[in-house]
């Protein structure tokens, strides 16, 4: 079936699920639409109750959640754990700080008469459709979910098709959290029956995780329907070392920050633009980090690095080192997929990338690290900034001016500077250039989708 749970660790389809049918789906929009009215009048503070008791059964049901996550996407387990435990976070942030964020913004025009009150007032827009991806299948759809309910909207989510027992348990959790009927439903269909759901009149808006191509089409869709979108798409994150750098930390972090979620995550780090003066001895470093890590089952503890998601992955990512290594690109360790059933590929390091190849442009969604050498400063930025996409990046100098420098010129949406690039409820999060367009987390996530009104009262 296309809508299934397939264990990556082992290739056995462990379930499968019925798409909804036509008449399903125009049941649950209109549930949606009927509960609209009525949910956009409760109070913040009844919003704020439903989603505190979602984060507590998150809590109480973590190593449930998380085994769930783990057996169809394939992340460890302690990585699962952790996805479910930020998730019950993000809830509880938004319920903490939606109505702060939402409250009325005075406004003082100078042609107002005395006693006039001028002020933009938020209004939830109604039913937003969330297309979520497989990578992070908690945290991605709770992102979304969080401040869109707190704002008084209602949602929508096509989850990715390899996890719909996430998907179910999720609207199952905010089910039993005390979320009135038709406030958040998950839609087991498939990607082709997204464009209709946008079409549909009731659905006001519309947000997407994933790859730049998934990206277009729903936000070409949005715009001919005259509807906002937000797009978070695909990132080959720049993470620059300066010699100034502290070498232990930035190699380790380097490390983490490549191989987090088995190296399949939008804002790993990927392009490793390494000052000719530490080059050598980071690639040393690297390449020993990555040789002492144990692959295996992600439900091991032990475990450091689990299975790609999918046997299209693996297929995807050799075919990118393939093409790049004959194009001139040398392996310092991996570089092949690993026999046996399940979908792995070991932790891998390129370098001497020529122009043209796959591993210079595109983004490698796997453990792949990709070292380039920059000469200064300038060739550094220049590396970083030679990529269509534009997310995140991480760069690592105690130089101020330097530091000043890549800030101000690295095109991204996000520079991190001697830390690396993270997600958390209380930071805005999104790129530029082909990364997508729009924000999410902190306050941008709540007036993502609203009508901002302005009133003037004389």
């Amino acid at each position: 079936m296309a809508i299934a749970t397939t264990n990556p660790a082992t290739g056995e389809t462990v379930r499968g699920f019925d798409e909804l049918t036509d008449e399903a789906l125009e049941q649950a929009l209109q549930r949606a639409h009927d509960a609209f009215r009525s949910y956009r009048r409760t109070s913040f503070a009844e919003r704020a109750g439903w989603l505190r008791r979602a984060a507590d059964i998150l809590d109480d049901e973590t190593e449930e959640l998380a085994r769930l996550a783990t057996l169809e996407m394939g992340k460890t387990i302690g990585a699962a754990r952790a996805e479910v435990g930020k998730s019950a976070l993000g809830l509880r942030w938004y319920a903490d700080n939606t109505e702060r964020i939402l409250a009325d913004v005075e406004w003082s025009p100078q042609n107002a008469p005395e006693g006039a009150r001028v002020f933009t007032r938020y209004e939830p827009l109604g039913p937003v459709l969330a297309v979520m991806p497989w990578n992070f299948p908690y945290w991605q759809v709770f992102r979304f979910a969080a401040p869109a309910l707190m704002t008084g909207n209602v949602g929508l989510l096509k989850h990715a098709s390899n996890v719909p027992q996430v998907a179910l348990a999720i609207a199952d959790v905010l089910r039993r959290a005390g979320l009135p009927d038709g406030v958040f439903q998950t839609l087991l269909i498939s990607s082709s029956r997204v464009e209709g759901i946008i079409d549909d009149d009731r659905v006001r808006a519309a947000t997407l995780t994933g790859s730049e191509p998934a990206g277009r089409e729903v936000g070409a869709r949005a715009g001919q329907n005259v509807k906002t979108s937000v797009l978070e798409l695909g990132g080959s994150d720049p993470f620059v070392v300066m010699p100034s750098a502290d070498l232990d930390t930035a190699v380790e972090q380097g490390v983490q920050s490549r191989l987090l979620n088995n190296g399949q995550s939008c804002i790993n780090a990927k392009r490793f633009i390494v000052h000719t003066e530490v080059a050598d001895e980071f690639e040393r470093r690297m390449v020993a980090a990555f040789e002492g890590l144990r692959v295996g089952d992600p439900f091991d503890e032990d475990t450091d690095l689990g299975p790609l998601s999918q046997p299209q992955g693996v297929a995807d990512l050799d075919r990118q080192v393939r093409e790049s290594v004959a194009a001139g690109a040398r392996v310092l360790t991996g570089g092949k997929p690993l026999g046996g059933p399940g979908n792995y590929y070991p932790a891998t390091v390129l370098t001497d990338i020529p122009e043209g190849s796959p591993a210079h442009r595109q983004e490698l969604f796997g453990p792949v690290a990709l070292i380039f050498r920059a000469r200064d400063t300038d060739d550094a930025i220049r590396i970083a900034n030679d990529s269509p996409f534009g997310l995140g990046g991480s760069v690592w100098t105690t130089d101020p001016d330097e530091q000043e420098r890549f800030v101000e010129e690295i095109e991204t949406g996000m520079v991190y500077v001697n830390t690396l690039t993270a997600s958390t409820p209380e930071v805005p999060f999104g790129g530029a250039k082909n990364s997508g367009y729009g924000r999410e987390l902190a306050d941008f996530g709540p007036t993502s989708f609203v009508n901002a009104k302005t009133v003037w009262i004389q």
